[in-house]
C-alpha cells in the first residue's frame, strides 16, 4: 500500500498531515509514504488531479485508490483508509 502526500512549501497543514502519515509505517505493515512537492512534481500533480494541499492518496498494492483527503486527516481516517487498501 503507498500513502501519497502532495504537499508546498507554505503550507501549514501539510506539517500536520506530515505528522500523521509519519506514524502509518510503524502501524501498518508494508506501508510506504511518499512525499510530493507540487512545485517540483507538478506533471503528477497535475495527473492525480490534485487542486489544493495537502492532498493525501492512499492506493492498494494494484494501484487502486481507495482513499483521498485534501487537508490534514486524522490517524483514525488514515488507518481506516489503510485498512480498505490491503
Amino acid at each position: 500500500m503507498k500513502l501519497t502526500l502532495y504537499t508546498s512549501a507554505f503550507c501549514a497543514p501539510c506539517m500536520q498531515a506530515r505528522a500523521v502519515l509519519a506514524e502509518v509505517p510503524a502501524l501498518v505493515a508494508g506501508a510506504v509514504v511518499e512525499e510530493r512537492d507540487v512545485a517540483f512534481r507538478s506533471a503528477e500533480a497535475e495527473a492525480d488531479g490534485i487542486r489544493s494541499t495537502p492532498t493525501v492518496i492512499i492506493t492498494a498494492d494494484d494501484g487502486t485508490e481507495v482513499f483521498r483527503a485534501t487537508g490534514a486527516p486524522t490517524l483514525n481516517q488514515v488507518l481506516v483508509a489503510a485498512a480498505k487498501a490491503l
